[in-house]
């Protein structure tokens, strides 16, 4: 199977999409918000370099995403069970402990992962989410709104814009995202996050006006380091050769 090829398991009522290519030790990717596999991994590279660095390569698309079933539910959409689904993915591929790297709402999924099923996660990269994850990544109201509202031209916040132009783009459905959008952005309190021992790489574009800053997260963590992005935003950052760098050297260092 390659990267452009669709592969499906069923976990928690919910028959979840996800793609895989390569061969060597494998590393799960976890996308973020409005996202899928495809945009968030597949389109800017991440998979053709981790495959010639020699890993595997998965990427689940997360319920309410992608390729994956779509529910309108709200309490379908909490980090606990979007990791369940990541392990369960894990399950149904055999793999018993793999590298983990989670973008925006996929850093939160992947705390959760590390904390609820820890013996699975090796190491873990939060990309796109920094001190955020613990604090607050802002209003996400507006984004709910925009996601709901019948014409996008009615749309005047900017960050609910760009997330519903987004959301269109992809062709996604609206309705689950909406329902996702606040269910999903769960805190991570900081006791818990000291409680996450393994090796994390915090990324974060140095013009992410979302995340929150990197280096306040790493200080949290018994074992992070902070990576900044130059120059890079919340929707930029994530296919920067500067960030893809740091991923490969943080890899190479913390061999499964």
């Amino acid at each position: 199977m390659g990267a452009f090829d669709i592969e499906y398991f069923d976990h928690d009522g919910f028959r979840l999409a996800y793609r895989q290519d390569g061969a060597g030790d494998p590393v799960l990717l976890i996308h973020g918000f409005a996202s899928s596999s495809l945009v968030n991994w597949v389109s800017p590279g991440w998979f053709r370099v981790l495959t010639e660095a020699g890993y595997r390569v998965i990427a689940i698309d997360n319920r309410g995403h992608g390729l994956s079933t779509k529910s309108h539910d709200r309490d379908d959409y909490t980090p606990s069970q979007m990791a369940g689904d990541a392990a369960a993915l894990l399950d149904h591929l055999g793999i018993e402990k793999a590298y983990v790297m989670g973008y925006s709402m996929g850093a939160r999924i992947s705390a959760f992962l590390a904390l609820e099923h820890s013996e699975r996660v090796h190491s873990l990269v939060f990309g796109g989410l920094g001190i955020g994850m613990v604090t607050g990544a802002g209003d996400w109201e507006p984004i709910e709104a925009a996601l709901l509202a019948d014409d996008p031209a009615t749309i005047t916040h900017p960050r609910g814009q760009m997330f519903r132009k987004f959301a269109d783009q992809t062709k996604s459905d609206r309705l689950a995202l909406a329902a996702c959008v606040m269910t999903s952005k769960e805190l991570v309190p900081a006791a818990a996050i000291a409680r996450i021992m393994q090796p994390v790489l915090v990324a974060v574009g140095t013009t992410d006006d979302i995340a929150g800053d990197a280096q306040e997260l790493a200080d949290l963590l018994p074992n992070g380091r902070a990576l900044e992005i130059p120059g890079r935003d919340h929707m930029l950052a994530v296919g920067d050769k500067v960030y893809k760098k740091g991923v490969l050297e943080f890899l190479a260092e913390n061999p499964l």
